[in-house]
């Protein structure tokens, strides 16, 4: 029964057939109450009229109905109208992967995220006791952004057989039995064995499935080839896949899936995809990899002994995380076993936060047994410490840990300390009860904690490093900076609780002790900051690559050359992303640190996306220039040092952007002059942020406006031009200082200094009478005014509940703002005679990127001179799924030295 253009069922409004098969009609249809598109298919005429099968499908399909996952497609409901049962269902936009693989066989960087897709899909369904059994290429449809939808979980089981077709190409085969055993259920090419002998199926049958979509995506052919259905289903049942149809680049453990996932007897088989997941993604990799190209026998047997290998190891720390079939005696010398940890669903690991690199964002303890690691969530971009237990398969929440960094364990792994707040706090990983130490950390750089109960800690990127008793107390010097010397960073404590390495910007690494405030230049190792000591080794990022060095503990010194550990750490500004234990476990995480899932988008005032300008990437902050016509971006691109950003300024009706700054040096923060002529912004070309300027059409030599031995952050020019506002890092907090542009006194002056305070993001109001700013000094992030240039003659909170980057309409009429909870707060305001807020009005929720948390003196979004559009630094579309793919999880090495040793 077809339907036509316009036909209403219910509240859908059929607009036009796009597709058909065994099971009938499929259509675009619109739910005229919801306002959004979906599918509908219109059930076989047969199945329809018949009650028990119709409440079969009933039942079905609330079973089905509880299946949320972002890689299945989602069934909305049943509709029944004039006669026709219909399911609806989520409208998946993109070609499925039998279009996909008829074009050519699929990249292995692209067929892999594809695969991993699936197999989340697959073990969702699995762990509810769903089985799809109808797995195959024309039910997986790959979006254009990437998203894999899985379709049609357990609906080919009330189908009826469908005759005249190519059994081997599409269709799903069925016999009236429909869940008996002795039933044929699936697509020929893609069915397992038991399902061609007509046996009794379980989920292993769609991990043979799996195994036949996953050959066919990277060989670009079927698995099990035939011209008709008899031969197909022999082909499944007698013959081996055309194993040499794999390229022999493609790597050890994608074969070993493949072998593993197409094995004939089920009980040889993967027993859960969720093992198979884990070792596409090198959980059960050995540093001794297996050899593909032996004889098939040899092969299996190899494959069999490594996989028990793994996981007879990885028992040992009691990782519940399934096994394969395949059970032989370990081999007896000791091997270093991989694997992966994943943030809980919701949350992920990541070194940067919206207020720059976690220079800590995970620390194994010193007993190699748990992970502490900062949380992000995926919605909101909070974040928080989670212990992850190796024993268990789950991570614990620590509360009270709201906006923490760099974590680091106490000697006895009891407890944790970390930053927030400004502060140095710890925390009691088994009661969860945070206290504060103390105070006055602006940027920190990381902790240790001695056996002694000593913390040495870096509280600014400006400082030497302090030291303080675990128990809380006013910090003392732990280091003196040398002539012309930046902060002290990232201290490490050595075994002999003494003594500690730390280092500087110039990547010298210092060994320094508790006993006095001499130093020892250790080495210039060319690395990217940290250094941490473990098992005869000190270990430290060198590009990418993590190295030992053999170190001698007694004489202090470094012996030998330096290893290499693991490839393609991830890094981000001065920091490898790594921790060691005493215990021989290492874990890391890998990834180029840089960004890609930000995108700047226009907003209407009801949150409406408008469009989009550039591509994708590493954003940070954005300024519309004063006429509207550019706005100028802070962006990181691959091969800069550091992840080090660059000023671009974007035309927008030409829709060209022009890279603004060249050097190799951190440039950010640009602010445009009055009349848009000229661009200000923050470098670290001379070793710490100081203020240039330059004609904003590129023109010119780079100007320095102001040096100085402080960090210093451009945030806005007075309407008049006559001064720049700006913030500098000071001790316990960053202050507002004025630089003057005019006149011949151009020495500055401070405007606004709360002591231990951090005050940030101030703009000027457009008649240049009020300046609106955020301050911590509530205890949390809030958006106040304050008159100019007279700061103590009046003070406005206009935020409520914690706000952060506030924004002025042109006309002076509006305030904007962000609030904690990620909306666009939009307060009216009055400036005459007097400063006079209303209550702020929630316009939308926005995935900008940072969220309501960012403390860091930019602005993550502009709005347009009459207030009615924005452009935001927004997260994409997507990105908010429960496991999203970036960033990598932590990577787990058990016997890190063992590759040493080989």
């Amino acid at each position: 029964m077809a339907l036509t253009s316009g036909t209403r069922l219910g509240v859908y409004e059929v607009t036009a057939q796009i597709g058909e098969g065994g099971m009938g009609q499929v259509y675009r249809a619109l739910d005229t109450k919801l306002k959004r598109q979906v599918a509908i298919k219109i059930l076989p005429p047969s199945l329809a009229a018949d009650r028990e099968r119709l409440a079969r499908f009933q039942r079905e399909a609330e079973v089905l109905a509880l299946l949320n996952h972002p890689h299945i497609a989602a069934i909305y409901g049943l509709e029944e109208s004039g006669g026709i049962t219909a399911l609806v269902m989520e409208l998946v936009e993109g070609e499925d992967l039998s279009q996909r693989i008829a074009r050519s066989a699929i990249p292995l960087e692209e067929a892999l995220p594809i695969a991993k897709q699936m197999a989340e899909a697959l073990e969702a369904a699995h762990e509810l006791g769903i089985i799809h059994r109808d797995l195959k290429p024309a039910n997986i449809r790959v979006r254009s952004d990437g998203t894999v939808k899985v379709l049609d979980f357990g609906l080919a089981k009330t189908m009826e057989v469908v005759a005249g077709r190519d059994f081997s190409q599409s269709p799903t085969i069925t016999t009236p039995a429909m869940t008996q055993a002795g039933m044929i259920l699936g697509t020929a090419a893609y069915m397992s064995p038991e399902q061609a002998r007509g046996k009794t199926v379980d989920k292993r049958a769609d991990i043979w499935a799996f195994g036949a979509v996953l050959f066919e995506m990277i060989t670009g052919k079927r698995a099990f080839p035939g011209d008709d259905l008899t031969d197909t289903l022999a082909a499944v049942v007698k013959l081996d896949p055309p194993w040499d149809a794999i390229s022999e680049d493609v790597p050890a453990r994608v074969r070993q899936v493949l072998r593993v996932c197409l094995q004939k007897d089920p009980g040889q088989r993967a027993q859960a995809i969720g093992d198979v997941r884990l070792a596409l993604e090198g959980a059960f990799e050995t540093v001794a990899s297996v050899t593909p190209t032996v004889s098939p026998v040899a092969w299996r047997t190899r494959e069999r002994a490594a996989w028990a290998a793994s996981l007879v190891v990885v028992s040992l720390v009691g990782l519940a995380l399934g096994a394969f079939a395949f059970r032989r005696q370990a081999p007896a010398d000791v091997r270093a076993v991989r694997f992966l940890v994943f943030p809980p669903d919701g949350w992920s690991v990541t070194t940067g936060t919206p207020d720059g690199p976690l220079l800590a964002p995970l620390a194994v303890s010193p007993d190699g047994s748990r992970i502490a690691f900062v949380g992000t969530a995926t919605t909101g971009g909070s974040r928080r410490l989670w212990v992850r237990e190796l024993s268990t398969l789950s991570a614990k929440e620590l509360r009270g840990t709201e906006g923490a960094s760099s974590p680091f364990w106490s000697p006895d792994g009891q407890s944790l300390g970390f930053f927030a707040d400004g502060q140095l706090k710890r925390i009691a990983v088994a009661s969860g009860s945070a206290v504060t130490l103390c105070g006055g950390v602006t940027a920190p750089g990381g902790g240790t904690w001695s056996r002694d109960g000593v913390i040495v800690f870096a509280p600014s990127a400006t400082l030497a490093l302090q030291k303080v008793s675990a128990s809380g107390g006013v910090p003392s010097a732990a280091t003196v900076r040398g002539d012309g010397e930046l902060g002290h960073r990232r201290p490490s404590f050595l075994p002999d609780g003494r003594h500690f390495l730390y280092s500087v910007v110039d990547g010298a690494i210092y060994l320094a002790s508790l006993d006095s405030t001499d130093r020892t230049l250790l080495t210039k190792i060319p690395t990217n900051g940290n250094v941490l000591y473990a098992d005869g080794h000190l270990l430290f990022v060198r590009d990418t690559t993590l190295m030992a060095q053999p170190f001698d503990l007694r004489q202090l010194t470094l012996t030998g050359e330096p290893v290499p550990v693991a490839e393609q750490v991830q890094v981000t500004r001065q920091y490898g992303a790594f921790s060691v234990s005493d215990a021989g476990v290492l874990v890391y995480q890998t990834g180029t640190g840089l960004a890609t899932d930000r995108q700047l988008t226009w907003f209407d005032r009801v949150g409406q996306r408008l469009g989009t300008i550039e591509k994708p990437g590493s954003y940070v902050a954005v300024a519309i220039s004063p006429d509207g016509t550019r706005v100028a971006m802070d962006r990181s691109e691959p091969g800069q040092p550091d992840n080090a950003e660059d000023v671009w300024v974007h035309d927008f009706a030409r829709s060209t952007s022009m890279r603004f700054t060249f050097d190799r040096a951190d440039d950010f923060m640009a602010v445009w002059s009055p009349d848009g002529s000229h661009l200000a912004w923050s470098t670290k070309r001379d070793g710490q942020y100081n203020l240039y300027r330059k004609g904003s059409n590129g023109a010119g030599l780079d100007q320095a406006l102001f040096k100085s031995s402080d960090n210093k952050v451009p945030d806005d020019y007075s309407p008049d031009g006559r001064f720049l506002l700006y913030g500098v890092e000071a001790a316990g907090g960053f202050e507002l200082w004025l630089l003057p542009l005019t006149g011949d006194d151009k020495k500055p002056k401070p405007y606004l200094q709360q002591d231990g305070f951090n005050v940030t993001q101030a703009r000027f109001s457009p008649d240049g009478r009020f300046v609106a700013y955020t301050s911590n000094a509530s205890g949390r992030p809030e958006v106040y005014v304050q008159p100019f240039p007279e700061p103590a003659s009046g003070k406005w909170m206009v935020s409520r509940e914690g706000g952060i980057q506030p924004r002025w309409r042109r006309d002076g009429r509006e305030l904007f703002y962000i609030s904690a909870d990620s909306k666009v707060m939009a307060v009216p305001v009055s400036t005459v005679p007097n400063f006079t807020p209303s209550a702020p009005i929630a316009l939308f929720a926005v995935p900008i990127f940072g969220g309501g948390t960012t403390t860091r003196s930019d602005t993550r979004y502009d709005v347009t001179s009459d207030g009615q559009k924005f452009l935001i630094n927004a997260v994409l579309p997507g990105t908010t799924a429960a496991r999203p793919v970036p960033p990598a999880p932590i990577t787990v090495v058990l016997n890190w030295t063992a590759g040493l040793k080989r």
